[in-house]
């Protein structure tokens, strides 16, 4: 580990964190330190909690219990991560958070997939509504939600508004595109950095 900021990428639903490559690349070229926390089962079926745990332990384990750390969130990620710092007591170590393409009010699409995890994904779910509540823990964390109004995976796109954040919209083709759209990036980068 460099003396480097600590930078924590949480994946989405289905996935395993290579879509993260690209950003993983720049980010390091800046010297910072760079996890991609692998989530398992990734398709939530024991709870998005149980996965929240599992970042937690991630951190702990490679940047120790009080390092700063930043998040950057995909999709389902987003919820993750807000359990995390919301009710696992992280947001007093985040320094930026930031979520792209996440689910903050649910996505229809979650009918589509019988997890626990999927469930908590749906709108009006019990999950959401406990973020909600507990949305004041975040502290003065800066926080960021980008979006793409032609986004499938995210139903309807305006659910990745998220009244906490500074919002920002991009007009990517597909929800995975997110992840590779050059601006994006770019921007996330100077986020993190400047």
């Amino acid at each position: 580990m460099t003396d480097g900021k600590n930078i924590v990428l949480v994946h989405g639903f289905l996935e395993t964190g290579t879509t993260f490559r690209m950003l993983k690349k720049r980010i390091e070229k800046r010297g910072a330190n760079c996890l991609i926390i692998r989530l398992t089962p990734s398709d939530g079926r024991g709870g998005l909690e149980k996965l929240a745990l599992q970042l937690q332990q991630d951190i702990h384990i490679n940047f120790g219990e009080k390092k700063p750390v930043n998040i950057v969130a995909f999709s389902m990620g987003g919820l993750v991560s807000r359990h995390y710092l919301q009710c696992l007591d992280g947001a007093k170590r985040c320094e930026n958070f930031i979520t792209i393409s996440s689910p903050h009010h649910g996505t229809k699409a979650a009918w589509l997939y019988p997890s626990k995890g999927a469930e908590q994904m749906r709108p009006g779910s019990q999950f959401l509504a406990d973020l909600s509540t507990s949305e004041h823990r975040l502290g003065r964390i800066p926080i960021t939600s980008y979006r793409t109004p032609m986004d499938l995976a995210i139903l309807p796109p305006i659910s990745s508004i998220w009244d906490r954040a500074e919002n920002l919209e991009y007009p990517v083709i597909f929800h995975p595109l997110m992840l590779t759209s050059k601006p994006i990036l770019t921007d996330i980068e100077r986020r993190l950095f400047d």
